[in-house]
């Protein structure tokens, strides 16, 4: 009853009324939703179907191509174990495509026919690096770790244009680094064999790097030290060596002696012909060298003192070893000198006082004398048997008649011809190296 109430206070009631309403009014509209049965549930759920989604409305952090990629049709690759348990960082299955090129033929020819094999296996060139290390240490198998078309068509396996820095960002922050460490390590090789690049190398690693790589700078010191260092050894070996021993053994022999007034002499030169018993013999090469100043010794030498004849002794030229033997004799006796009692160590006669020097100051050099003999000859023989070197003293009686009134002794070391070949595998042996 509002007959009793003020008009605000009416106006109050009103509006709590109308609230109250329309709650009631919900709660009420609420419950008019009829209860869903259970045969309409599963009638309902039978006409769903899980539709899936396009590739269009994938999420963003999604790929079209990845979102349901097919089986691959490759095989699984797997690192191969070491004896160690490391892994290698090339695959087996570049490791057998070498394996078996190998079988074929150890060439240029079948080293280049793999690399175009990869090639054209995935235009994407996935995995080229694992190829590239591999690659790298079958070069000295099929012999062509000295070849540079065959480091250019190495690094033409790269892929092109796809590793180039695009801003300053990308370069300062070494854009890509297991590909360059691989490009980097291509040169490497490179520069451990002498090989110097040429345009074609600058130009592939332009197209793969850019100008702004880490690849392009070796690149760039290869081209300026190379030069610089080219013809910094005074005795340069050639690069092949000869194949004729003896024209080898001259090149030895005048590495040792390193005086240009020695006399290479050539006693007996390699050939074989058929015996009495039509059995085939053949004559090793005997080369001898000698200077004015040896000559002018063993003339000098006491005849009733021997002379030994020495070795074999090694000679490394690059990869070659040759063997050389020498002509010496023992060091003379030394003479005593006699002192007088007024001469003392402790108290010379003579004291020069130098106020400049310390005592500590010492000047002289510290040479540490060698009781060794001179060396009258030397020379190289394709045997080390005692045949051939008499032949060689016999040969230097010609021109040293002292040598024919001395006595001569042999001190023969069992050498490289005495010793058991090792059989290794290829692939072992390099690894060892």
């Amino acid at each position: 009853d509002t007959r009793w109430l003020r008009p605000w206070e009416i106006s109050a009631v009103d509006g709590m009324s109308c609230f109250r309403r329309s709650v009631l009014a919900l709660g009420w509209l609420g419950n008019l939703r009829p209860p869903l049965s259970p045969t309409w549930k599963i009638s309902t759920w039978q006409h769903l179907s899980v539709r899936r989604p396009s590739p269009r409305a994938l999420p963003i952090h999604t790929n079209a191509c990845t979102a349901q990629r097919p089986p691959s049709r490759n095989p699984t690759l797997a690192s191969p174990q070491k004896d160690g348990g490391e892994q290698e960082e090339a695959l087996v299955t570049y490791d057998d495509l070498f394996e078996t090129a190998q079988r074929l033929s150890r060439t240029r020819g079948t080293y280049e026919r793999v690399l175009r094999a990869f090639c054209k296996r995935d235009i994407r060139r996935r995995g080229h690096v694992e190829f590239i290390y591999m690659a790298l240490r079958k070069m000295a198998e099929f012999g062509v770790e000295r070849e540079l078309a065959v480091y250019n068509k190495l690094l033409d396996v790269f892929p092109k244009e796809v590793f180039v820095p695009r801003n300053y960002i990308q370069r300062m922050f070494n854009h890509f680094p297991r590909q360059q460490e691989c490009a980097i390590q291509v040169l490497e090789q490179m520069e451990n064999y002498g090989i110097m690049p040429d345009v074609e190398t600058k130009t592939l690693l332009t197209q793969i790097f850019g100008v702004k790589s880490h690849p392009m700078r070796k690149f760039q010191r290869l081209l300026y030290w190379f030069p610089r260092f080219k013809h910094v050894n005074p005795y340069p070996v050639p690069q092949p060596l000869p194949s004729d021993p003896v024209a080898l053994a001259q090149l030895g022999l005048q590495r040792i002696a390193n005086d240009l007034s020695c006399q290479v002499t050539v006693y007996q030169e390699p050939r074989s012909y058929l015996g009495p018993d039509a059995l085939e013999i053949r004559l090793p090469h005997i080369v001898g060298i000698q200077s004015p100043d040896q000559r002018e010794l063993l003339a000098r030498h006491d005849c009733r003192r021997p002379v030994f004849v020495e070795g074999p002794f090694p000679l490394w030229l690059r990869r070659t070893c040759v063997q050389y033997y020498i002509l010496r004799s023992d060091p003379a006796a030394k003479e005593g000198r006699t002192v007088d009692p007024e001469r003392n160590f402790y108290y010379p006669l003579e004291m020069n006082f130098d106020l400049e020097r310390d005592l500590g100051d010492d000047d002289e050099l510290d040479v540490e004398e060698a009781d060794e003999g001179p060396v009258f000859a030397l020379c190289q023989l394709g045997t080390g048997d005692r045949a051939s070197l008499a032949k060689w003293i016999s040969g230097l009686q010609l021109t040293n008649p002292t040598l024919g009134l001395a006595p001569v002794l042999f001190r023969i070391r069992p050498g490289a011809h005495s010793l058991e070949e090792v059989t290794e595998e290829p692939g072992a042996q390099q690894m060892q190296q």
